[in-house]
């Protein structure tokens, strides 16, 4: 096929699936993925044509791997394979060693002995990734699964060569559960990458009605100040923390903490106008490097310059960690902080016991722009899949076959809630309405206690979050525990909201590429990092002298390569190669 016919195929397959996808925004209580972004129907069937094409049906792989599709037809391998399977080191205390604990154990006895595999798991520092793939790439140890969350990662790898090219024929017979599920959430046009078959995709529950991360504000303080709500509006906000000031609650009420240099820093969704311009968003609407220079970032800096400048922002803001953070907030010096929710969140527990006549709210998505302001209460939605996964070049076919296997097996109902949940009685319990209920952390015994965030280092391979019954009762059982205030009713309250949200469009997804930027590998990290000395600058400097450092850092910004990135960004979705903001 010629190239430019490819180009053209998958720019319409991309359009197709983000088409379809947004159409479902709105849906909730689904334990499969609502959609991302809508377009007329007929635009997204041919995206479906193309990929019943590129996946051969499973009668035609029948009999070229096996006579039954799926686990039935399994056998054990004649030799020993052996696969590795990557799995974060966070670094994270308390936590059993990653690469050999309870778990990894289970899964050789249960998976890896009944099909003659060793299964070894390769521990990926969280944060160092690319770097860590790259030195095992270099020693020709790759594992044999390389998954991440971030499109881009996956491009640059398959760039690289450390990515087999994707038998969907053969993925389709020996993990039939998981391709199907990949069909039905409209996934399938995700695999190609430049024409050539590469990925996987896990499924992401909720993906853009995310309701895990939550902030929490100090209530009695807004009502010591006469409000009896939390400010809706960039300029009740201002009104609030300037009372509280006043008043001698807290010095510097907003708080802050360092920028770190690397992915997420000052995202500026709620910036944008909407509708988007869709050139600029596939330009600068990323979220692995800032925006500086971009309309968006201009203005959401202009106001941490006007925080800075009127005291809500404490002057020291650029050296407290997140540790720092948090404690502020448990002694009373800042006004909100935020955290994953889930059963046993010590920072909450350690906050009341400091501050037992506190009350705090739960800071609920916002359904109201701010037309003063001209802002949205938009925010980032996640991709609509889980982890990326591909298949190491470095790989047997074996190896890659028992990979395979072994994605399918952990797909299993049976076995995932194992993993989810781990054992009765151990690490969790069922509650009166037989809802699985973990047992707080630090009460697992130690013999069987589980991995980071309920073992999902190893089960993110097929989805990227817990399900148990009902959206109510998953956000319930997720909810903390042992408090004062049952915060259920709010959490659900902001579920439901995002779901809102999305429809309304305000729910945004970055744009993927089908092609790595060349130019965002090469200067990423010298512009994380110089993005962080510049806007540090920003912040701090005196209000009549914003504008003017703005532009002047901004030239700076896109001389260090920004300019680049930006430009190449614009050719790729030019050619078509890119996803496309619904209509």
């Amino acid at each position: 096929m010629k190239k430019k016919t490819l180009q053209k195929l998958l720019a319409l397959a991309l359009t197709g699936v983000m088409a379809m996808s947004m159409l479902a925004c709105g849906s909730s209580g689904s334990s499969s993925a609502p959609a991302e972004e809508s377009a007329p129907a007929e635009e997204a069937a041919p995206a479906e044509t193309q990929a019943a094409e590129e996946a051969a049906p499973a009668e035609e792989a029948a009999g070229e791997t096996a006579a039954v599709a799926g686990i039935d037809g399994w056998e054990p391998f004649a030799e020993n394979v052996t696969i590795s399977i990557p799995v974060y080191d966070r670094g994270a205390e308390g936590v059993p060693t990653v690469t050999d604990n309870y778990w990894t154990k289970w899964i050789q006895e249960n998976f890896g002995d009944k099909y003659n595999i060793t299964v070894e798991f390769a521990a990926i520092p969280r944060s160092d990734v690319m770097t860590t793939y790259t030195l095992l790439a270099s020693s020709e140890d790759l594992p044999t699964i390389l998954m991440e969350y971030d499109y881009d990662k996956l491009a640059q790898w398959a760039s690289d060569g450390y990515l087999a090219e994707l038998d969907v024929d053969l993925f389709k017979q020996i993990a039939p559960t998981y391709y199907a599920r990949m069909e039905e959430n409209d996934q399938l046009t995700y695999i190609p990458l430049n024409g050539t078959n590469y990925f996987a995709l896990a499924l992401r529950p909720y993906y853009n009605t995310g309701y895990t991360y939550v902030n929490w504000v100090r209530m009695d303080w807004l009502k010591e100040v006469g409000y009896d709500h939390i400010p809706a509006t960039r300029a009740e906000y201002l009104d609030a923390m300037q009372k509280i000031m006043d008043a001698g609650i807290a010095e510097h009420p907003g708080g802050g903490s360092m920028i770190l240099s690397g992915q997420g820093a000052d995202q500026n969704y709620g910036y944008r106008d909407i509708p988007q311009n869709e050139e600029e968003w596939a330009m600068y609407g990323d979220y692995n490097i800032p925006s500086l220079g971009w309309e968006p970032n201009r203005k959401l800096l202009k106001n941490a310059n006007e925080e800075y400048n009127l005291g809500i922002t404490d002057p020291e803001y650029y050296t407290i960690d997140t540790e720092t953070a948090k404690a502020n907030f448990i002694n009373g010096k800042s006004y909100k902080y935020g955290g994953y929710i889930s059963a046993s969140m010590d920072w909450l527990e350690s906050f009341y016991a400091e501050n037992p006549d506190a009350e705090l709210a739960v800071e609920v998505q916002s359904l109201e722009p701010d037309t003063e302001q001209g802002t949205y209460p938009a925010y980032r939605s996640d991709n609509p899949f889980g982890m990326m996964v591909g298949f190491s070049s470095q790989a047997t076919e074996d190896q890659i076959k028992a990979a395979m296997m072994y994605m399918e097996w952990m797909t299993q109902e049976d076995v995932l809630f194992t993993m989810q949940w781990g054992i009765e009685g151990e690490t969790f319990n069922y509650d009166e309405n037989g809802t699985p209920v973990s047992v707080a952390y630090e009460d697992q015994p130690t013999e069987y206690k589980q991995g980071y965030n309920n073992n999902k280092d190893y089960w993110c391979v097929t989805i990227e979050a817990r399900n148990a019954g009902t959206i109510e009762e998953t956000i319930a059982m997720a909810s903390p525990q042992g408090l004062p205030v049952d915060f259920t009713d709010d959490l659900i309250q902001n579920y439901n909201n995002k779901v809102q949200a999305a429809a309304n469009g305000w729910a945004i997804a970055d744009c993927m590429f089908g092609q790595a930027i060349e130019s965002s590998a090469e200067y990423q990290t010298t512009l994380q990092s110089l993005y962080v000395e510049l806007r540090d600058k920003l912040v701090t400097c005196k209000p009549e002298e914003f504008d003017a450092l703005y532009e002047d850092y901004a030239q700076q910004y896109a001389d260090a390569g920004y300019a680049e990135i930006t430009e190449e960004r614009k050719e790729v979705y030019e050619a078509g190669l890119t996803t496309k903001l619904p209509e």
